[in-house]
């Protein structure tokens, strides 16, 4: 045999051997040319014509490959999965594909993601007024100035006080014992309570000891003044601190000279609140209600004098200043309740030591 006839009868194996290394070589080929490994499937979904021309290139890449020696199956299946319909409709409309409702994917986690961060940035956190509570809160106050203007007696009004707390005491005892009596109880006063006086002591019973504490132990101008800041102020203070408090920094920890701790909790707003509403509460009663009474004022406040009118605006200062501070007080576990008519009642009735001795 010639070498001429030897190259006419040589193998397509061995013509594909001798070739140059350029081709890529299958992945079937081994040393028996009757033996090869699973051909590798490829699956194609039927889309529309309108999308057929993906597919037209694959076969003819797969018909090339099959001319150059390999094999492969095609199998024709009629449903696309679901991340190539995304990706199909992503391409069509030239859009970010939408996320998945089960939630899978990155594409699908981070679209989640992004909407619940936004929706919370737009969520506000409903404010509970505490309407009812407020109500009964700033009714004492004026309940208070009817008592005064129509010559009522403290003594009596400490009687009946303590009357109510040998009632309310002995009931909040038994509510935490019973829990029967509890839900009843809860049923009837349960709206005028916090969420917090549910397992401890009712508020309404330390606002007795605070306010029969400044009938008893302050004159009776200064006690009326006391328990209307407490009425008023801690109201104002709270009403005004939950409509803008988030608008404002919040409190220090202490007060800048007498380093008194204050509750970090509560806003400057709040605190702005209640500085004003007892300033003016001050005013009003001294300049108006207190003179129904002179025999029971502290101090007589002659307005057509210049000192008159510094001790008055002296006076609202002073009230402001204290209102504000016993209400943003942070006196550990004691209610404001009791704390705030004791503190303002105490420090007005030394403004108005000091402001005698200075004018007398």
């Amino acid at each position: 045999m010639t070498a001429h006839d030897s190259t006419l009868h040589t193998s397509p194996f061995d013509a594909v051997a001798a070739s140059p290394p350029r081709r890529r070589r299958r992945s079937s080929s081994s040393a028996s040319a009757t033996k090869r490994s699973p051909s590798p499937r490829i699956l194609l979904s039927g889309a529309p014509d309108s999308k057929g021309g993906v597919q037209n290139i694959t076969r003819k890449v797969i018909r090339k490959l099959e001319e150059l020696g390999g094999h492969m199956e095609i199998v024709e299946v009629n449903e696309s999965s679901e991340e190539e319909t995304v990706v199909e409709n992503a391409l069509t409309r030239g859009a970010t594909p939408e996320p998945q409702a089960n939630g899978n994917g990155v594409a699908n986690g981070v679209a989640n993601g992004d909407a619940a961060k936004e929706k919370a940035k737009e969520v506000v956190k409903k404010i509970d007024w505490e309407i009812p509570r407020k109500l009964f809160h700033s009714s004492i106050g004026f309940f208070t100035i009817y008592l005064y203007v129509s010559q009522g007696t403290p003594v009596a009004v400490v009687r009946a006080l303590w009357g109510a707390f040998c009632i309310i005491l002995p009931l909040d005892f038994v509510r935490f014992r019973y829990p029967q009596f509890e839900r009843l109880y809860e049923r009837v006063v349960g709206f005028l309570m916090r969420d917090c006086e549910r397992d401890q002591i009712n508020g309404v019973v330390w606002y007795i000891l605070g306010v029969n504490f400044a009938l008893t132990a302050y004159p009776l101008d200064v006690a009326t003044v006391a328990i209307l800041i407490l009425s008023w102020a801690d109201t104002a203070a709270s009403t005004i601190g939950r409509a803008w408090g988030r608008l404002t920094p919040p409190l220090p920890r202490r007060t800048p000279v007498l380093r008194l701790p204050l509750a970090p909790r509560k806003s400057l707003a709040g605190f702005i609140g209640a500085s004003v509403t007892g300033a003016l509460i001050a005013v009003g009663f001294w300049t108006l209600i207190a003179p129904v009474r002179p025999a029971d004022m502290s101090f007589q406040f002659d307005l057509s004098s210049t000192s008159g009118c510094v001790a008055l605006a002296a006076l609202a200062l002073w009230a402001g200043i204290v209102s504000g501070v016993a209400e943003a007080l942070d006196l550990g576990s004691m209610d404001d309740n009791l704390t705030l008519p004791i503190i303002s009642g105490g420090c007005l009735f030394g403004f108005f030591k000091v402001l005698n001795w200075i004018m007398s």
